[in-house]
């Protein structure tokens, strides 16, 4: 076992964490599978050597993914923020997510198939809304609340007016 981290997000999954993590690794920089651990006996959801934990790395943050079976469910409560630089990376982002089981959501959010949300936000759309400029602020951000994907082009003609 690798140096654990003092603080690790635990994500519980039904049986996918060794997936989600190689997946993860695939799509985000700073991302890597760093570890799987097997039960060393039988439990409620697995077996003797079936996977049990997974360590992964996803955009520098550690995680340990836990199969821990079907008792408890994801929720927007909980989320990934990915900040992208441009439309390019928040297409590719978007779309693999989306693309492999997932589902859309509003405003930038998506879930993969495993549950988890994901909020794919351009650098763009977070320097807008945050402008001290109250009303282009507010331009870009009713403009944010029409889309699912974010559309930097469109957040930045609002923004403008």
């Amino acid at each position: 076992m690798k140096h654990m981290a003092r603080n690790t997000i635990c994500l519980w999954y039904d049986g996918g964490a060794e997936e989600a993590a190689r997946f993860y690794a695939e799509i985000f920089p700073d991302s890597s599978l760093d570890a799987v651990h097997r039960a060393p006996g039988d439990y409620p959801a697995g077996k003797e050597g079936s996977v049990l934990t997974v360590e992964f790395t996803v955009l520098g943050v550690a995680c340990l993914g836990l199969n821990g079976g079907p008792m408890f469910k994801h929720s927007e409560a909980f989320s990934f923020q990915v900040a992208t630089e441009d439309q390019e990376e928040t297409d590719r982002y978007w779309n693999a997510i989306v693309g492999n089981g997932g589902e859309e959501s509003e405003c930038g959010w998506c879930k993969d198939k495993w549950g988890i949300s994901w909020q794919i936000t351009p650098i763009a759309l977070t320097k807008a809304f945050t402008s001290p400029d109250r009303a282009a602020a507010k331009r870009a951000f009713d403009a944010m609340m029409t889309m699912k994907k974010i559309d930097i082009a469109k957040i930045e003609a609002a923004f403008r007016g």
